[in-house]
């Protein structure tokens, strides 16, 4: 990584640690129930991936194809069933699984039709035991593809939040992300899921397009909040290798004035939204201070285990996180869906990063720390029988020398504002040399 790139405040957005590209095939492919006999099952978190959208954006770099085949939506369902299957099996007894929260991604889960949307949640109620109205589900979707027929199947099964991916009520800059889209179609997709009663609707816009000013950026917000959205989510723009964008502007390296740019406008849109109401939740969710609660603030996704279904999805355990093959390029994406559609044998991992105790306390600081509220010492050390202090004092002293700690005394970690600001860069800087390794010898495809 050169000295530019390390001094960009946007590197990696980290969603997950580690990251699909340190994955490697496992060449054992350990059975699942082995992998999960040993885990906590009482408070799992779902999630089932369906990659397939009517458009690829020109900044997505998302596991996901266009289109798909006559009949391919149907096999893959009958693909993600056996898969359901194999899985609630190597769970062992339905006593000791329960699910605490859910979610449908992609992709675009609303790609599906209303039946195909009323098979996944079948799958997920009855091959899996989740009971999608007793716990949080969120579901993503496109203005396109939320059609009332869809939202109303979503809304009777339970449905708590649905995340629309907007991006920009300017349809000029709309079509310079490659998402063609007009603010007409968006607004009239937003009427819809309001008239479906989901508790909490979601909008995601994304800052830092070609052409985007701050008062084009405050249109977009103000569109958006005067929908009154419980969230919103702020995104930085990237140009991803592989992608649209990358191919029509000939390359991702460090671009001093464009990070500027992105910062303006993050430090615009944020001031913004906590004026209008909105609490901060990490770099890019904002909530709405009187939304409903979602039932699963509690939830830690850097502790407890994950079971994802589908292709693109991985699982957690805390000693392996596994999924299927990772590709960004859109003719080795259909070769990995095919793959997925043809497979029998669901029951061993195939791809995945082993954990060592050094990566989860790595893995808990870095989620942890990503989040406006940070990292609770106690909990910490009672997790893991040691101080953060004591296992990352450079890099807990590296944030303190560039002033993106708060002072929040002994008993928390937690970014200041400008840390927050810096979160795409913070991230990376927590990844462990093995990590990073692993990423740099990923052979892009």
């Amino acid at each position: 990584m050169t000295t530019a790139q390390l001094t960009s405040p946007y590197q990696h957005y980290v969603y997950a640690y580690p990251h699909k590209t340190a994955y490697r095939p496992l060449p054992d492919r350990p059975a699942l129930r082995s992998l999960w006999a040993g885990e906590d099952k009482s408070a799992l978190s779902l999630y089932l991936h369906i990659p397939f959208c009517e458009v690829r954006c020109g900044f997505c770099n998302l596991f996901t194809r266009i289109g798909a085949p006559d009949g391919l939506t149907g096999a893959y369902l009958d693909a993600l069933e056996r898969q359901a299957h194999a899985v609630r099996e190597a769970l062992g007894d339905t006593s000791e699984a329960r699910f605490a929260t859910a979610a449908f991604g992609g992709g675009t889960p609303t790609f599906l039709t209303a039946a195909e949307l009323a098979r996944l949640c079948d799958i997920a109620e009855r091959r899996m035991g989740a009971d999608l109205r007793a716990i949080p589900l969120s579901v993503e979707a496109s203005p396109a593809t939320a059609t009332a027929d869809r939202l109303a199947v979503l809304a009777e099964r339970g449905t708590t939040r649905l995340s629309l991916g907007v991006q920009s009520f300017v349809d000029a800059e709309a079509r310079a992300a490659v998402r063609p889209q007009r603010r007409a179609d968006v607004e009239a997709a937003l009427g819809r899921v309001r008239n479906a009663g989901i508790p909490v609707l979601n909008i995601d816009l994304i800052y830092g397009i070609d052409g985007q000013s701050e008062p084009s950026w405050r249109h977009s917000l103000d569109a958006a909040l005067a929908w009154r959205p419980e969230e919103l989510y702020l995104y930085p723009l990237y140009v991803r290798p592989l992608t649209g964008l990358d191919r029509h502007r000939g390359g991702s390296g460090t671009d001093p004035a464009w990070d500027e740019q992105r910062l303006r406008l993050y430090r615009a849109g944020r001031d913004h939204l906590l004026a209008q109401g909105y609490v901060q939740q990490s770099m890019r969710m904002f909530r709405r201070a009187d939304a409903p609660p979602q039932g699963a603030d509690d939830y830690a996704c850097q502790t407890d285990g994950m079971i994802g279904l589908g292709c693109g999805a991985r699982s957690y355990t805390r000693g392996l996180h596994y999924s299927f093959d990772y590709a960004v390029g859109m003719h080795e994406i259909r070769g990995i869906i095919d793959d997925y559609v043809r497979a029998a044998d669901f029951a061993h991992a195939e791809v995945g990063y082993r954990m060592d105790a050094h990566e989860a306390r790595r893995r808990h600081l870095l989620q942890s720390l990503l989040q406006a509220e940070g990292l609770e010492v106690a909990d910490y050390r009672a997790r893991f029988g040691s101080s953060p202090g004591d296992d990352f004092t450079a890099e807990i002293e590296g944030l303190a020398e560039r002033g993106w700690l708060a002072d929040c005394g002994s008993a928390r970690l937690r970014l200041s504002p400008e840390g927050l600001a810096h979160s795409d860069a913070i991230g990376p800087r927590l990844f462990s040399p093995a990590v990073r390794a692993a990423m740099a010898a990923y052979e892009r495809k």
